[in-house]
């Protein structure tokens, strides 16, 4: 298996970067449909990053238990200390992996949380993680989306490729990310049964927020 991306060393500086290049707008996208989560039970959040996600997530889901899963432990140190472990809140469970090869139960989840992660995987592996996230998922479960997109026509599609060049360059030698363009996460999510119900963008089309349906 490719060695995991490593990003312990932009925990402390990572809300920073993002607010720099983008603003407040990574955060919005991640933000932006999170009620719709407020009547599941179980949730799993996948590359939560710092903490801020989940926070905001453990006050909308009031009654929802939340699996967090990161591969580094600087940024599972940082949501910790963000919300509360598990001795603090016992809704929440904070876990250290690496999402390709993390063991799910099939068919436990209502709702799944996938902000800014699915691009850090080759195309092979988005499908691969798609297929095994989406089977651990209850019929009906919802998967909310928030990632960069490349817009279809015009210069804002000449802006994203500029973007995402220097993103991609910039994440494989800060975290030796293996992943070099966006895999096709939305055609996977599509293929695996999920429709889009609510979506929007935000940069000019460069980043989108979207919550799905399984039927």
């Amino acid at each position: 298996m490719t060695q995991t991306a490593n990003f312990d060393r932009l925990a402390p500086i990572y809300r920073a970067l993002e607010f720099v290049a983008f603003g407040a707008d990574l955060e919005r996208a991640r933000f932006c449909f999170l009620d719709r989560l407020a009547g599941c039970r179980e949730i799993l959040v996948l590359g939560e990053g710092d903490g801020r996600c989940l926070e905001r997530l453990a006050r909308l889901a009031p009654a929802a238990r939340l699996h967090c899963v990161d591969a580094s432990a600087a940024m599972l140190a940082r949501a910790r200390a963000r919300v509360g472990g598990a001795d603090v809140n016992p809704r929440l469970t904070f876990e250290q992996a690496d999402a390709r090869s993390l063991v799910l139960r099939p068919g436990h989840y209502d709702a799944v949380v996938t902000c800014f992660f699915l691009d850090c995987f080759r195309p092979e592996q988005a499908a691969a993680l798609v297929a095994r996230v989406a089977a651990s998922l209850r019929p009906g479960a919802l998967w909310l989306f928030a990632d960069f997109v490349m817009p279809a026509r015009g210069w804002t599609r000449w802006r994203a490729r500029l973007w995402l060049a220097v993103l991609y360059a910039f994440f494989r030698w800060t975290t030796g990310l293996s992943a070099r363009a966006l895999p096709p996460s939305e055609a996977l999510l599509a293929a695996a049964g999920f429709q889009v119900v609510a979506s929007r963008d935000f940069q000019r089309g460069l980043l989108r927020s979207a919550v799905l349906k399984r039927d």
